[in-house]
C-alpha cells in the first residue's frame, strides 16, 4: 500500500513511516543476497542449458537450442522538477516516466538474468547489454533466448543468440515447403516467448509497491526496491 495509507490506518507521522520503510527494506535485501535460493545465476554449464532446452521441445519440438526466454519490463516512477532526469526517465511510446529493466527467465520459471533501474528513455537494446555479454562468453554454442518482435536481435557478435517471431513485413519463402517450415517454427516461438510475459506478470502481481510510481529522487532506495523483488544476488 502508498505510505499515506499507512499512515492513515495506522495514526503514524510521515517521517516515521519513510524511515522505517527504509529500514525494513534494507533488512529484506540483506537477508535475500545471503539465501543462495535468491541469487540469480546464469546458466552454468552446457548440460544445464541442454536440460531447460530439453524442457522447451517437449512442448515446442521446433526450437531446439532454445534455453529461456527474454523480455523489458516498465516501471512507473514520479516526474521529477529536474529537466534532464525527467526527459530521461520519460518514455515517448508509453506517454510517462519509468525505470526500465531487461529480465531473463527458464522454462523453470527461474529468473536467470536482470538488468533494472535503467532510465525509462532507453530501448532494450541498451538496457541488455549485460546480458549480451552473457551470451557472448557464458553461453555455449548452439543455444538461444527468444524474444517478442520488439527486442532487438543484438549485434553481429550474438547473432543467432536472441530468436524472435517474424514480424509483419518480413519477407517469407516462395518454395511451399519451406515457407510452411518457417511458419510452423515462428508459431512455436509466438507460444514460448508467452512465458516471459507470465514471469514479468508474477513479478509484478506478487509486488503491489510497483504499481505505485517509485519515488524518481531517491535512485539508491529505488535500486535496492527492485533488487528485492526479484532476489538477492545477481551473478
Amino acid at each position: 500500500m502508498s505510505d499515506t495509507a499507512l499512515q492513515q490506518t495506522f495514526a503514524l507521522v510521515p517521517a516515521t513511516v519513510t524511515r522505517y520503510h527504509a529500514f525494513a527494506l534494507r533488512i529484506l535485501k540483506e537477508t535475500l543476497q545471503r539465501l543462495p535460493e535468491a541469487s540469480i545465476h546464469w546458466w552454468r554449464s552446457e548440460e544445464e542449458c541442454r536440460q531447460d532446452m530439453e524442457l522447451i521441445i517437449v512442448r515446442h519440438p521446433l526450437l531446439c537450442g532454445a534455453m529461456g526466454s527474454i523480455d523489458g519490463m516498465n516501471v512507473l516512477v514520479a516526474e521529477s522538477d529536474d529537466p534532464e532526469i525527467e526527459n530521461a526517465t520519460f518514455n515517448g511510446w508509453l506517454h510517462g516516466h519509468y525505470t526500465s529493466l531487461v529480465l531473463v527467465f527458464s522454462p523453470r520459471g527461474l529468473l536467470k538474468a536482470c538488468v533494472f533501474n535503467a532510465p525509462g528513455s532507453w530501448h532494450d537494446a541498451k538496457v541488455a547489454r549485460p546480458i549480451y555479454q552473457k551470451l557472448r562468453t557464458k553461453t555455449p554454442a548452439g543455444y538461444y533466448l527468444v524474444a517478442d518482435t520488439a527486442f532487438p536481435r543484438g549485434t553481429e557478435s550474438i547473432a543467432g543468440r536472441i530468436q524472435a517471431p517474424l514480424k509483419a513485413n518480413d519477407a517469407l519463402p516462395i518454395d511451399p515447403i519451406e515457407r510452411e517450415d518457417l511458419l510452423n517454427q515462428n508459431r512455436q516461438l509466438v507460444s514460448f516467448r508467452q512465458t516471459t510475459e507470465w514471469g514479468v506478470r508474477q513479478l509484478r502481481a506478487g509486488f503491489a509497491r510497483l504499481r505505485l510510481p517509485l519515488d524518481i529522487n531517491d535512485p539508491v532506495g529505488r535500486g535496492d526496491l527492485l533488487e528485492a523483488r526479484p532476489g538477492g544476488t545477481i551473478l
